[in-house]
C-alpha cells in the first residue's frame, strides 16, 4: 500500500511539472514558410517585414530553418548588421537548423555570412520585450465557423447556408494558448497511460 502511495505521490509531481510548463512561450520559425536562405527578386526587406506584425517576449525561440553545410547564421552588432560586415562577430552558427533562445529583451541582429546573402536582404534585427507575450502577427482576417451542418428530418425546411462575412476585428485565439492545451491534453493522456499500466 505505501509503494501505491508512493508511486501516486510521484506521479502527481511530475504531472504538475509538466501541465505548468512555459505556456507563454512562442517559438518563432524565422521567414516563416520561406525559412532562412536568401529573399528572392531582390526583395532586401523580407525579413524586416515578416518581423514587424510579431512580438518577441524572453523566453521565446527563433528557428533558423536551413540544411547544415548550406548557410549559418551570424550574430553581430548593429553596426556589422547594417554594413554586412563581420568586424565584431558575437557568434556563429553554421550547424542548422539554428534554435536560438531569447533571454533578455533588447535588439538582436542576425544575418547570413555565405556569400553576399547579408547584402541580398539575409539578415534580421528583431527588439525583445520583457513582460509580454510573444505573438505570431496579426489575428485572422476572417472568422472561423466551427457550426457542423445537420441534415434536415423529413418536411422541415433546408437550413439557410450561412457564411461568415469578414471582419478585420476579429479576435482569433493565441496560438501561444492553443499550444499550451494540447500539450496539457498530450501530458495528461500520457499521465493517465502511466497511471493505468501501474495497476494492471
Amino acid at each position: 500500500m505505501a509503494t501505491i502511495r508512493v508511486r501516486m505521490l510521484m506521479l502527481a509531481a511530475i504531472g504538475c511539472c509538466f501541465l505548468t510548463g512555459s505556456a507563454s512561450a512562442m517559438t518563432h520559425i524565422v521567414g516563416g514558410a520561406f525559412g532562412w536562405r536568401a529573399p528572392e527578386n531582390n526583395k532586401t526587406s523580407f525579413y524586416a517585414d515578416w518581423a514587424f506584425p510579431r512580438t518577441f517576449g524572453v523566453g521565446d525561440q527563433l528557428v533558423f530553418p536551413y540544411r547544415p553545410g548550406s548557410g549559418n547564421v551570424v550574430v553581430v552588432n548593429k553596426e556589422d548588421f547594417d554594413a554586412c560586415t563581420q568586424k565584431n562577430v558575437i557568434y556563429m552558427y553554421f550547424n542548422g537548423p539554428t534554435t536560438v533562445s531569447l533571454t533578455k529583451p533588447g535588439d538582436y541582429y542576425y544575418y547570413s555570412g555565405v556569400g553576399k546573402h547579408c547584402e541580398f536582404g539575409q539578415k534580421l534585427h528583431i527588439n525583445v520585450v520583457e513582460g509580454k507575450q510573444g505573438s505570431s502577427g496579426k489575428p485572422l482576417p476572417f472568422k472561423i465557423n466551427m457550426a457542423t451542418k445537420t441534415k434536415p428530418s423529413a418536411g422541415a425546411p433546408a437550413p439557410e447556408p450561412s457564411s461568415p462575412a469578414p471582419s478585420n476585428d476579429a479576435a482569433a485565439p493565441k496560438s501561444s494558448a492553443a499550444a499550451a492545451t494540447i500539450q496539457n491534453v498530450g501530458m495528461a493522456s500520457g499521465l493517465l497511460t502511466i497511471l493505468f499500466s501501474l495497476f494492471i
